[in-house]
């Protein structure tokens, strides 16, 4: 060999090692949350030339699956595409998304999708330059099966802290029940065909009250360094709050943490994502196989500890336990279940806040020896005998007349759920102090 082919075939293997090493490096995905500076997945950019990201995978938004939508058991939604208006509670990157096909009875196909910001509120146009498209392990196809749920590649996107960003699906083929969050107080839209990289949004004439499908968008993040879950009922869900208004408690209490970290305060930088379910129970699953509105303590792991990058999770959950089945309405099995969540979480080194339960007299299921199981609950929360700290949304709504009841103003006029001044209220109840730390040895 002379020595010119010699130093041409050490140039070829250099060449090789550093480019295997670079593809190893771009390769690395980071899903438990910790930083780094490599894009997930295997899809190609639209500019490969830009530089990797960095940051710390959070949770921006998220919805639990609450049940099979009525109307969906064939079809689904089949030659349509279903676009998804969500709002990301911090800003970042890279985005990535979970879809789920819990209710599904048959696998779900999913041949295009894609992410953008919105153009504006309140509609279905998107921002062009924003738009990307999404893929599954490098391919833009996925099938997923009956029960299972799916992660997309990360997209290199510019997710704005506060803004709404539309996520859209096509699936071509019948997949029978279409697994999807009832209450989302947020219009989403449906166009036909495949229009998942239609920009204008002219083609989306069928408005939803529903998210279909989605049940979470991460973000590669500079301004969060881990997610604050906030799992409950109705009560978190925002049932009864302004549709398209972003006035769930959980939504402002991450206009707080906000705020307060721009203000130079020292609280934790934080995001905070809903998996809130109207109707959720800690012991009872609704009907159906699977059963629809599962209960907390079947779906904590799914929809908390499963979550990106938790590090505290607020706990209101209960009232429901009391009002829709007496036979379950025993305080002790009620605390022994929230327990359970707490330990739970506590084996994932998650500090949990927990809420006591509000006041609801004058609401048809109140009754005498239901309000004596909920105020049983609320003296074991407050003597520190179930949580890691106590947020006391019940002292915070209740009438200091009567209290027993919500306090007018704060009422939405069911006697159970507040209105907005009432969400707002119990957002402010929450001690942006208690976030700190993490899950104690032992309780």
């Amino acid at each position: 060999m002379t020595k010119r082919h010699g130093y041409a075939l050490l140039s070829a293997i250099v060449a090789l090692i550093v480019g295997l090493s670079t593809a190893i490096y771009v390769g690395v995905t980071a899903d438990d949350g910790t930083t780094t500076n490599a894009l997930a997945g295997g899809g190609v950019p639209r500019n490969p030339a830009a530089p990797a990201s960095t940051g710390t995978w959070v949770g921006a938004w998220s919805a639990s699956p609450g049940g099979a939508e009525p109307g969906t058991e064939v079809e689904g939604m089949a030659g349509r595409s279903v676009r998804n208006v969500v709002h990301a509670s911090v800003g970042g990157t890279s985005a990535r998304i979970t879809l789920s096909n819990l209710y599904g009875q048959s696998a779900l196909t999913i041949t295009h999708a894609s992410i953008a910001v919105a153009a504006a509120s309140d509609t279905a146009a998107a921002n062009a330059e924003t738009m990307r498209r999404l893929t599954f392990n490098g391919g833009t196809a996925v099938v997923i099966p009956a029960g299972g749920q799916v992660l997309s590649d990360a997209v290199r996107i510019v997710v704005p802290q506060g803004g709404d960003i539309l996520v859209t699906t096509y699936s071509p083929t019948e997949s029978g029940p279409v697994t999807f969050h009832q209450h989302a107080r947020q219009i989403s839209y449906v166009a036909q065909g495949d229009l998942t990289e239609d920009a204008t949004g002219a083609g989306y004439t069928e408005q939803t009250p529903y998210w279909r499908y989605l049940t979470a968008l991460d973000v590669l993040s500079n301004d969060a360094a881990g997610t604050v879950v906030a799992f409950g009922d109705s009560l978190t869900d925002g049932i009864t709050s302004t549709q398209g208004a972003d006035h769930r408690w959980p939504d402002i209490l991450s206009d707080r943490l906000r705020s307060a970290v721009a203000s130079g305060q020292n609280v934790p930088r934080y995001s905070v994502v809903n998996q809130g379910i109207s109707g959720n129970q800690v012991l009872a699953d609704g009907l159906g196989r699977p059963a629809d509105n599962q209960s907390g303590l079947l779906r904590f792991s799914r929809d908390v500890l499963s979550r990106t990058n938790v590090k505290v999770v607020v706990i209101d959950l209960g009232v429901n336990d009391i009002l829709r089945n007496p036979q379950l309405a025993d305080p002790d099995r009620i605390l022994t279940g929230l327990r359970t969540l707490v330990r739970q979480a506590h084996a994932r080194g998650i500090k949990v806040i927990g809420a006591t339960l509000m006041p609801f007299q004058g609401h048809r299921g109140y009754t005498v020896a239901r309000e004596a199981v909920r105020e049983r609950v609320n003296a074991e929360i407050r003597a520190g005998r179930v949580y890691d700290a106590v947020v006391d949304f019940d002292q915070a709504l209740r009438d200091p007349y009567n209290p027993r009841r919500l306090r007018s103003d704060y009422d939405s006029g069911d006697h159970l759920h507040p209105s907005d001044k009432g969400y707002a209220r119990m957002a402010q109840t929450v001690d942006l102090n208690q976030l700190k730390g993490a899950a104690p040895a032992e309780l």
